[in-house]
């Protein structure tokens, strides 16, 4: 009996998409509306009546899911805060390829501890921080070379 369980969040989550899901793509009205109503969502006529039952289901989940709420709260839950930063984070961000940190201008130099104030102060400096980020296979990474 206990291998015929499904898991906890195949119960509270996964079962719950895919009878949205399946609700949507045969187009049970009445399940939908079920669903729409227990949720307290607000679909509009011209998405419930679209040729295309992905549309339907975007806005459905657009208003039951948001993905933007969900990725934000992520980011402020799980990336440190730029006030944690250490002295040595700051230098290496600093310098670009192989130059050290003391062989910047002084001026470069004192924006380290502004960069680690992080002020919003009208005399602060404004730090601008320029990132490109791109894919890389797995195997390219240093950790899965062979030795």
């Amino acid at each position: 009996q206990s291998k015929g369980k499904k898991p906890l969040f195949v119960q509270l989550v996964l079962d719950n998409i895919w009878s949205l899901y399946e609700a949507v793509m045969k187009r049970d009205k009445e399940k939908i509306e079920k669903i729409v109503t227990s949720l307290g969502l607000r679909i509009g006529a011209r998405e419930s009546r679209h040729a295309d039952p992905k549309v339907h289901l975007n806005a459905i989940c657009s208003q039951w899911l948001p993905i933007s709420d969900a990725v934000l709260s992520m980011v402020c839950n799980k990336i440190p805060s730029p006030l944690e930063i250490t002295a040595e984070r700051v230098e290496k961000l600093m310098c670009v390829g192989a130059r050290t940190f003391d062989s910047l201008p002084p001026e470069t130099r004192e924006l380290k501890s502004a960069f680690m104030k992080c002020s919003s102060e009208g005399t602060a400096p404004v730090i601008v921080f320029v990132s490109k980020m791109f894919p890389v296979d797995a195997k390219a990474l240093p950790q899965n070379k062979p030795r």
